[in-house]
Formats: C-alpha cells, sequence, structure tokens
C-alpha cells in the first residue's frame, strides 16, 4: 500500500487506471464471495482515496462509489457496514471543486431500506439499521456541503430519509417505554443506540435547512405520524416537533406553526383524540417559538383555533342532538368527553400562547377574541353559529370567554384606558346581562385580570368580614389622571352591571364573591373621592333593593345581596380610615351577628343556614344606614351631597344594532321600567331646569323682591337680561354633559313631583270620569266650576288620565 500510494500520488494520471483494477477485482470477489479479497480491495480504495487529493481524482471516486454500490447491494450484512464505513469515510472529505454530474439518489435509496432492516437476529439487525442512519448522516453532510445541495432537500429524497430517521427513533422509544426510562447513554452507547444515533442525524438535518427547503423536511413528519398513527397518544409527536423547534434557526419558526395548523385544518374531521393530539404538538410548539420570533403567523393561529374550537362545538352539540338510548348514549357520552379535550386544549394552547405575546400584541388578540363572542340579538361577532343553536352557542361563548381569561391572566397596564378601552369594554359588559351564570362570572374574572396591576386579587379571595384590612398588605398608587377620566366616563356602566349581576336569579355563592372582588378592586385600583361616594350610594342602593324586593327575588339572593354589601363597606370603610364610618359599619355587623347572622357572608354562604320568612320586620338598627354614613364622612371632609341622591341604574347603548340582548324575564321589566324613567325624566327636566326658579318649594317661604332703584334698573336694561339668560343656558347645558345621569334623573323627579303636588295644592283639581265616551269632562277647583270639555276634543287625554 505505501508503494502503491506513493505511485498514485506521483502519477495522479493514473489513478483512473488503478480505481477501474480495484473496481473490476473487487466485483469478482463480491461475485465469488472472497470476502477477504473484498476487505483488501476496500482498504485500499479508502487509503488512495484519503492520500489523493489531486484534479484527477474525480474518475476515481465515480469507480470508488460504484464499488459502495455494490456492497451495499450485496446481501452480505458484513459487506453493507463495510461500504457504509467506507462511504461515511468518503463524506467527511471535502472536495476542492463541485461535482456538477454526481448524484446520490441510490445511496439515500439504499441507507434508507437499511433503516428499515428486518434481519431475524437482533444485533445484526441493529447493526444494518445503525450503518443505514450514518449513511443518512453521510449523504446529508456531503450534499449540504455540496454547491449542488439543493438536490437532497427534494420532497422524493425527504420522503425517504425523515421516515427512516422517525422509525428508528419511534422503535427504540416503545421499547424504551415498556421497560422503564433508560439511563443517560454514554458516547460508547450512543454509537450503539440507533435512536440516539438517528435523533442526532434528524437534528443536524433540521440544523442545515434553510427557509426555501424548511417544509420539505418538516411535511415528511406529518405523513410519517399519519400512517403510525401516533397523533393519540402523541408523546413521540410532541417529542418529534421539540426536536424541530430547537433545531431549526430561531426565525423559522412561523414555518414549522405554519405547516402545524395546515395540518390541522386537513385532519379536521378527524377523530377528537387525533385533533387534541395535534393541538397539544401545537401547544408545545409555540410554547418555544413564543421566546423568539413569531412571525406573522399570530392572528393566523388565534383564528385557525377559534375556527376549530367552534367545528368542535359544533360536532359535540350535533352528537347531542343526534344521540339515542342505549349504546348509541354511551358512544355519545364518550364522542362529548374527547371533544371537550379538544376544546380544553385549544384554550390551552390560546391562553398559552397569548399570555407570552407583547402586550400590543397581546391587546389586538384580546379585541379579536371579544369580536368572536356571539350576543343574543347582534351582528357584531364574525364567527358563524348558524349550525350550533341555543345550546351550542351559550358553550361557544363560554369556550371564547374562557380563551379571554387565559390571554388576559398575568397582563398589567399602565392605565385602566390601555387595559379597557371602550371599544372592549362594551363587549365585554355585554355578556354580563345574559342569564346564564357561568358567562357573568367568567366575565368578571376577566375583568379582574385586567383591572388588578398590584396583585392584589388572591388577598381579597373569598368574600368575608376582613377584621383589619391593614394585615393584607394592599398594595396600591395614587389614582393618576388618566385613572380618574375613564371613571368619570365608564364608571356608571361598571355600577350599573354590578348592581344588575348583583341582583340575577340564578346566582350563586361564587357570583357573589367575584362581585365583592369587582368592587375592592375599583376601590383600590381606581377610587378617589368622588368614585368612593358612587361605591357607597351604589352599595346602598343594593340594600334597599335587597329589603323592597321589587324583582321577586328569592330569600338566599336578597340575604346574598347584605352580605354582600355588609362585606363591601366594612372593606371600604377600612380603607378609607374614617373612624366613625369605621364605627357604624362595626355596630350594624356586631349587631347582625347576634341578631340576623344569615345577614353576613360567613353565615349565608354556608352549606345550611337558616334563612329568615320575610325581611319586612327588621329592625334599622340591622342596615347601613345614609345618614349616618353621610355625616361620618362629612365631619372628614367628603362632599357627601350626593350620598342623599338615591343611585339610579343608568341604561347604556351597549349594541350596536336595535335589537337587545335576549335577557331574562325580571331583566326586561327592569330595562322598560328604566326605560320609562328616563324618558319621563328627559321630558320634565328641560321645562325644569329652563326655569329654575318658577317653582316654589318648601324652603322658599316668598318670591317676592323688593322694588328698588337697582331692580328697577335691572328690569329695564335688556342687555343685561339676555346675558342672563345666556349665561343661564350655559349653565343648564353644561349641567346636563358632565354632572352624573343619576344626580340629574333625580333631581329632575323630585322637581316633577314637586311640581304635580304644588298644582294640586293650588287648583284642587277633582277629576269626574264621564258617563260615556262621548261624555264632559268637568274640572273644579274648590266650590268653582271653570270648564267642562269634551273628551274627544281634548288634545292630552293621556295627561288627564295620569
Amino acid at each position: 500500500m505505501e508503494k502503491l500510494t506513493f505511485y498514485a500520488v506521483s502519477a495522479p494520471e493514473k489513478l483512473d487506471r488503478i480505481g477501474s483494477y480495484l473496481a473490476e477485482r473487487l466485483s469478482r470477489d463480491v461475485v465469488r464471495h472472497r470476502s477477504g479479497y473484498v476487505l483488501i480491495a476496500m482498504e485500499a480504495l479508502d487509503q488512495l482515496l484519503m492520500a489523493c487529493h489531486s484534479q484527477s481524482i474525480k474518475p476515481f471516486v465515480e469507480s470508488f462509489l460504484h464499488m459502495v454500490a455494490k456492497l451495499l447491494e450485496s446481501g452480505e450484512p458484513k459487506l453493507q457496514v463495510l461500504g457504509t464505513n467506507s462511504f461515511v469515510k468518503f463524506a467527511n472529505i471535502e472536495e476542492d471543486t463541485p461535482s456538477y454530474h454526481r448524484r446520490y439518489d441510490f445511496f439515500v435509496s439504499r441507507f434508507s431500506a437499511m433503516c428499515h432492516s428486518c434481519h431475524s437476529d437482533p444485533e445484526i439487525r441493529t447493526e444494518i439499521r445503525i450503518a443505514g442512519i450514518r449513511g443518512i448522516q453521510g449523504v446529508v453532510r456531503k450534499t449540504v456541503n455540496d454547491e449542488l445541495r439543493a438536490t437532497i432537500w427534494e420532497p422524493q429524497h425527504m420522503d425517504k430519509i425523515v421516515p427512516s430517521l422517525l422509525f428508528n427513533m419511534q422503535k427504540i422509544e416503545e421499547v424504551d417505554s415498556r421497560i422503564g426510562p433508560p439511563p443517560s447513554p454514554s458516547a460508547a452507547d450512543k454509537e450503539e443506540n440507533p435512536a440516539v444515533l438517528a435523533e442526532n442525524c434528524f437534528r443536524e438535518l433540521l440544523g442545515r435547512a434553510t427557509f426555501g427547503n424548511m417544509n420539505n423536511a418538516v411535511r415528511p413528519v406529518f405523513a410519517h405520524l399519519d400512517h403510525h398513527k401516533l397523533w393519540d397518544p402523541n408523546e413521540f409527536a410532541v417529542h418529534c416537533f421539540k426536536i424541530i423547534m430547537y433545531s431549526i434557526q430561531a426565525q423559522y419558526s412561523h414555518h414549522v406553526i405554519q405547516e402545524i395548523l395546515g395540518h390541522l385544518d386537513a385532519r379536521k374531521k378527524d377523530s377528537p383524540r387525533v385533533r387534541a393530539g395535534i393541538i397539544q404538538v401545537l401547544l408545545e410548539a409555540v410554547a418555544i417559538a413564543a421566546k423568539g420570533s413569531i412571525g406573522p403567523t399570530v392572528l393566523e393561529v388565534f383564528n385557525t383555533l377559534l375556527k376549530h374550537l367552534r367545528l368542535s362545538v359544533e360536532f359535540e352539540a350535533n352528537d347531542l342532538q343526534g344521540g339515542s338510548v342505549g349504546s348509541a348514549n354511551l358512544n355519545t357520552s364518550t364522542k362529548d368527553n374527547d371533544e371537550k379535550i379538544v376544546q380544553n386544549a385549544i384554550i390551552q394552547t390560546i391562553g398559552f400562547f397569548g399570555s407570552n405575546l407583547p402586550d400590543y400584541q397581546r391587546s389586538e388578540i384580546m379585541m379579536f377574541i371579544m369580536g368572536k363572542v356571539p350576543v343574543f340579538g347582534t351582528s357584531t361577532h364574525t364567527l358563524d353559529i348558524s349550525q350550533l343553536g341555543d345550546l351550542g352557542t351559550r358553550r361557544i361563548q363560554i369556550m371564547l370567554l374562557r380563551s379571554l381569561l387565559m390571554v388576559t391572566s398575568g397582563y398589567k397596564a399602565k392605565t385602566i384606558v390601555t387595559a379597557l378601552p371602550g371599544s372592549f369594554l362594551d363587549p365585554l359588559l355585554s355578556p354580563s346581562l345574559m342569564e346564564d351564570y357561568e358567562l357573568r362570572q367568567l366575565v368578571l374574572e376577566v375583568m379582574h385580570n385586567l383591572m388588578d396591576r398590584h396583585d392584589n386579587r388572591a388577598k381579597l379571595r373569598g368574600i368575608r368580614i376582613i377584621p383589619d384590612v391593614a394585615d393584607l398588605k394592599i398594595k396600591r398608587e395614587k389614582i393618576c389622571r388618566q385613572d380618574t377620566s375613564f371613571m368619570k366616563k365608564n364608571g356608571q356602566q361598571l355600577y350599573r352591571h354590578i348592581y344588575l349581576g348583583c341582583k340575577e336569579e340564578d346566582n350563586v355563592q361564587k357570583n357573589y364573591e367575584l362581585l365583592y372582588t369587582s368592587l375592592a378592586l375599583i376601590t383600590i385600583e381606581l377610587a378617589n373621592e368622588e368614585v368612593v361616594i358612587d361605591l357607597i350610594r351604589l352599595a346602598i342602593a343594593l340594600q334597599d333593593s335587597a329589603i323592597i324586593n321589587e324583582d321577586n327575588l328569592s330569600m338566599f339572593h336578597r340575604c346574598g345581596i347584605m352580605a354582600l354589601v355588609a362585606a363591601y363597606l366594612n372593606f371600604v370603610s377600612q380603607m378609607i380610615a374614617v373612624p366613625a364610618f369605621c364605627q357604624h359599619v362595626s355596630k350594624v355587623i356586631e349587631i347582625r351577628t347576634m341578631e340576623a347572622p344569615y345577614f353576613l357572608p360567613e353565615h349565608i354562604f354556608r352549606e345550611k343556614c337558616m334563612l329568615p320568612k320575610s325581611l319586612e320586620k327588621h329592625d334599622k338598627s340591622l342596615c347601613f344606614l345614609t345618614n349616618k354614613i353621610a355625616e361620618s364622612l362629612g365631619g372628614s371632609g367628603y362632599s357627601v351631597e350626593r350620598l342623599s341622591v338615591p343611585y339610579v341604574p343608568q341604561v347604556t347603548a351597549l349594541f350596536p344594532s336595535d335589537k337587545k340582548p335576549h335577557k331574562p324575564r325580571h331583566k326586561r321589566k327592569d330595562e322598560d321600567r328604566l326605560s320609562r324613567r328616563k324618558s319621563i325624566v328627559d321630558t320634565v327636566s328641560i321645562q325644569v331646569d329652563i326655569l329654575p326658579n318658577s317653582i316654589p318649594s318648601d324652603d322658599v317661604v316668598s318670591n317676592t323682591e323688593e322694588i328698588t332703584f337697582e331692580a328697577l334698573k335691572k328690569a329695564i336694561d335688556t342687555s343685561g337680561m339676555e346675558e342672563q339668560e345666556k349665561e343661564k343656558r350655559r349653565l343648564v347645558i353644561e349641567k346636563f354633559q358632565k354632572a352624573p345621569f343619576e344626580e340629574i334623573a333625580a333631581q329632575c323627579e323630585s322637581k316633577a313631583n314637586l311640581l304635580h303636588d304644588r298644582l294640586a295644592q293650588i287648583l284642587e283639581l277633582t277629576i269626574r270620569p264621564p258617563p260615556s265616551p262621548s261624555g264632559t269632562l268637568t274640572i273644579t277647583s274648590g266650590h268653582a266650576q271653570y270648564q267642562s270639555v269634551p273628551v274627544y276634543e281634548m288634545k292630552f287625554p293621556d295627561l288627564c288620565v295620569y
């Protein structure tokens, strides 16, 4: 060999003939099964290949590869391994010039076939499979470094290489799963373990992938997992995609996510467990990709997941409708449980993906999901629910709100306006008026995620009378100008939804707990002196509604509202630290503990609690009194004038369309009552506020003024009167623009009632009903008859009826 090598190096032009001669001898020896001569010939070829690097080595390489192919075609395992070892040595040689005519199609096919060896002897089978994997690794290294490396990325090659590697990874993993977790392999074990070797080769292959050929390497993975039914269970699928996501370059992560989404669309009619397995793989891929570059696929991921969430709910609804008795019911129930697995996987993926996005993208996703939530009677959502029915629509509402809850978890906005803009707040509060208690719970939890910027919610968990709020160590900051502006604009809307949410017939303990937390978070995060007064008015209004019970609530719900009010007033009194206020609240709670424990949350929300038969006979000492609260707060500098104005829920237009969402019957009555009250007040308020001094009150004895020169001068000076009128109009307009609605409503209503009483007092009106529709209506004042008017000629019959 030394002489032959010296001769070949000295006369490189002879390499072609040397290679041809050795190839001829080796071919003859292979046919005649002379293994010893074959080994000598291959060793000579290897040494010459390693020693000679001249320009004329190209023909010699062709002879070498031809002989390697001969060895791989033979049925002898030893010769196959020998040929593979020679090819691997050749693959590690860096050639100076590329070869434009050399192709490795045969080697890809042969090495892939060796990876699937089914030899009867386990040791020989393992040896052949290892040789096949090493051969594939050699082909990859040789072709990737070649300028013609694009040929290896063609689908016909990837469809052979990738499944061969996955097959070996999968087979060994199945054996390991039966015998328990294997110990960490040593360096020698890695060379003898086909799974470890195949995984390393797979990682190397993916690490060399570029933008143009990434998809060709990933698609065969889906085909292999589909063919071998590895989505259920999906441990191997998750393992594969973890390898993929960690091996590829970070900027190509979105390509893999797009491929998973595309495959999920292609398998949308498969069994629920298969779809759940694919979604779980997507979750793992997203978890890795979210730490780096997501790319342009953010909305695509959410859109696809929400589409499959709707499909899952639709399948579940169809199964429920088509279910029958007997075994069919059992199958339907199994399918329902499987669909719930799919839905939970989708929600988990949405939540994890959303929670890893930056704030600006998360706010967009929140708006995107909220736009999908269907609300009865509106067409603002963009999700097709035509095939779902009422049960399916309710299910999709719950699923979407759960997804939104996951996305908003951990979201910390600097200002509440950023977290709850008007375009998001209005549609979010819409489901809070629905009759489903679970929907209302989810809406409140989403609001808590967005409001709680200092992680105080865990300290407020559970509704209870807190002996000392200072022990909670609540974190809070000074209310900023943006938050104050938010409450001026949207405070009444929040109060109204809390007020109406407390009076729902299907409330359970969790609803009251979440409502209490909402009031507490508003107090911590958004409350200045004005908001505190509004929240106290809201609490007193809830107490009054529980006592009066216009909505015919059950005794449990009435006592629940009373307990909620007690818990909140105890909290807010300690938060603002007004001693007289705290003393009044503590005294009422102490009396309730002795005489009416069912008015406290610790008792009413127990499993067995004795409820009273009625609340009308209870003493006022059990209630929180407005005058006591006003007196205590007034002494500490609070502006308590508004406490005397009863809280009236403000009706706001939350729905863009004219249609209203479906609500329970008592809710519609409440809305109608509020609408009527608003319309009557609007009619009267214009007249009352333009002429505020035209109505005498009990506090004003006389409106007569002393006639002086200045008074006559003012009466003659018409320009001054015009200025006064303009100023008066400006004040009226400013009042209607800036004053809270319930204050205007209460003031106008009181003035309207005062006007009615005064007119009745002055005229002493008595109305006599006519004997027939064509009769006359007689109006008298005292003993004098003023006029007799035919009923059909009256211009305002409604006023007469009123």
